[in-house]
């Protein structure tokens, strides 16, 4: 079992052969299962070959009892700044034997986010107590209630918010923001969910939990959100009648890190991107 300083060992050195485009000096066993995007690539194609700066944010997650290490940064690739979350498995002699990196391209989206929100979140780096910290299972616990929420969206709170809980989506804070686009923004993460808003989300799918920092009380999950385009209009729990954003198949591929302190999230930090209708993940068949 690696150590956490030797996890963020590891995970710097990853960032510096990255920034500098050479994966020859990138701590990588002989075999990587390495992926951007939920596709499978090898080691030294996708943003290796694009990036034109790495950002100095950095939001770094490591579980030494599974051997894993995560960050949550940002790559600029020519004219755009890009969210970015990549996590490393670590083998028994120190080397990355599988990467999972998440880039959202915002410009390439349908709707492209903007300003960026990349700086230190107090609630993410506040540690947490010896004698606070949950077990591995009880936060994930929690963290799939906010997904159990998220899914078919009526009203139903299946998990446990704290008062000042704010998420970040794509670089963006997309809670309690009323420089936000949509009016549901200007709410707090349980007020918005409350609402029934995310009727429209039909399956939070393909679930997992690869990572858990016990010490830091942050879960980072993986799944997808599909969404089936049936929904017109819904109405929301004050009575209001909408109209569902999404007509049309569609899906998302995502990375979702969850601060929980007191047996409630505190802060969400979220990197996903559209990806094809109910696509599969190569990590469910590995």
């Amino acid at each position: 079992m690696a150590s956490r300083e030797q996890l963020l060992g590891v995970c710097d050195a990853y960032l510096a052969s990255l920034a500098a485009r050479a994966v020859g000096a990138a701590p990588l066993a002989r075999e990587v299962f390495n992926t951007e995007n939920n596709v499978q690539l090898d080691p030294g194609d996708g943003c290796w070959n694009t990036i034109t700066e790495l950002h100095n944010y950095r939001l770094v997650l490591a579980e030494p009892e599974a051997n894993q290490v995560a960050v949550f940064t940002a790559i600029e690739e020519t004219d755009a700044l890009n969210p970015c979350c990549i996590r490393m498995e670590v083998d028994a002699d120190g080397l990355i034997s599988g990467v999972e990196t998440v880039v959202a391209r915002n410009e390439d989206e349908g709707f492209p986010f903007g300003p960026q929100f990349f700086k230190d979140k107090p609630a993410m780096l506040a540690p947490v107590p010896p004698e606070e910290r949950m077990s591995r299972e009880e936060l994930v616990r929690i963290a799939d209630g906010y997904f159990e929420t998220i899914e078919r969206n009526d009203g139903t709170i299946n998990t446990v918010f704290a008062p000042d809980c704010n998420r970040v989506e794509n670089g963006v804070q997309t809670t309690n923001n009323r420089d936000f686009p949509l009016q549901i923004a200007r709410l707090g993460c349980e007020e918005q969910f409350a609402l029934g808003w995310y009727r429209y989300d039909d399956d939070l799918r393909a679930r997992r939990f690869p990572l858990v920092d016990v010490e830091q009380g942050i879960v980072l999950a993986y799944g997808f959100i599909d969404h089936s385009g049936a929904l017109g209009s819904y109405t929301l729990t004050n009575g209001e009648v909408v109209t569902s954003p999404i007509r049309r198949p569609h899906s998302y591929y995502l990375a979702e890190a969850f601060k929980i302190t007191g047996g409630a999230i505190r802060q969400v930090e979220a990197d996903f991107l559209t990806v094809p209708y109910r696509m599969p993940s190569p990590w469910d068949a590995r």
